[in-house]
């Protein structure tokens, strides 16, 4: 299955939807009477378990094969899609230094030596962050001047669990996404650790789509990509990863719940504004698209933001 988060237009009430041949259908309006088995949200859905995926996904098959139906259509016109889980239960775990030309350029923009962690690098991304694969991406420019950007494939954990073993970790996946892990590069290095300048508002953008683990196949033999204003900026393949997507699931989960709805974000390849020399940050109006392959694109435009920080502070001191 492909499914997404959506809202029309004229509606903010979040729904589910399903995209076959690069259509998106109502999910309710196209099973009917069916729909009644099934939740209403992303979250709850991977929280229901495989059965109910099983039924979901027989259903759409006899719901949609043959013509599309026209009264579960959704143009594009009509539809606002939203990050696939809008608002994380709990932070978004993500790597750093998971591939080698990364954490060469890394190292290097650093003054450091190069050495190849042993273990995965783990931080995270506050929930207020997580966007939608459309959204404008904020940049207050009295919090930071160095915007970057970080194109990685995402990862939603879909059967819970603790001390997984690789061998069985993919089978704990629910599905894979895009996500841009933008990046404030000066609040990151000054404050000696990645958690601010990684949780900016917006700074988490996540979608278009969640195309589930047995419609998506081996996430090891996927191309990734990311452009800025159309120039080709990070190409990879996530077959370079130091740490496969069942490898970190492994060290994730030692001694540490994994449950429903977890959602990890699997490290970026080289080509980033930090490595670059120059380094290249983002500027006012530029668009950047994050692609992965079998997923679909993130487009989302910088839109710079004067004063806000001074504007917050002054009405708290008022209050």
């Amino acid at each position: 299955m492909r499914l997404a988060t959506f809202s029309y237009i004229n509606d903010p009430v979040l729904r589910l939807g399903v995209v076959r041949n690069d259509q998106l259908l109502d999910l309710p309006t196209l099973l009917g009477s069916h729909s009644r088995e099934f939740p209403a949200t992303m979250l709850e859905l991977i929280e229901r378990g495989p059965q109910v995926w099983r039924r979901m996904s027989e259903l759409i098959e006899q719901c949609a094969s043959g013509e599309l139906p026209v009264h579960a259509r959704v143009s594009p016109e009509q539809a606002v899609l939203h990050a696939p889980i809008p608002r994380p239960r709990k932070n978004v775990v993500c790597l750093g230094l998971n591939y080698v030309a990364h954490m060469e350029e890394s190292a290097k923009a650093r003054g450091r030596e190069v050495k190849i962690p042993e273990a995965p690098v783990f931080f995270t991304k506050a929930p207020t962050a997580v966007a939608g694969p459309n959204d404008a991406i904020a940049w207050d420019q009295a919090v930071t001047s160095q915007v970057d950007f970080e194109a990685e494939l995402g990862v939603i954990i879909g059967i819970g669990g603790k001390n997984i073993s690789r061998q069985e970790a993919l089978d704990h996946v629910f599905g894979y996404t895009v996500i841009n892990d933008f990046s404030a590069r000066d609040l990151q290095l000054g404050h000696y650790q990645w958690f601010k300048g990684k949780s900016l508002d917006g700074f988490c953008p996540i979608g278009p789509h969640v195309v589930t683990a047995d419609e998506f196949g081996d996430p090891q033999t996927k191309k990734i990509c990311l452009r800025v204003n159309g120039e080709t900026k990070q190409s990879a393949d996530t077959s370079q990863m130091i740490f496969t997507v069942a490898v970190i699931i492994e060290f994730l989960s030692r001694g540490m719940t994994l449950e429903p709805g977890d959602i990890i974000s699997t490290g970026t390849p080289e080509g980033v504004g930090l490595g670059r020399t120059p380094p290249e940050y983002l500027n006012d109006g530029d668009l950047v698209e994050t692609e992965v392959e079998g997923i679909g694109v993130l487009r989302n435009r910088i839109v710079a933001v004067q004063g806000t920080a001074v504007e917050n502070r002054a009405t708290a001191a008022e209050r």
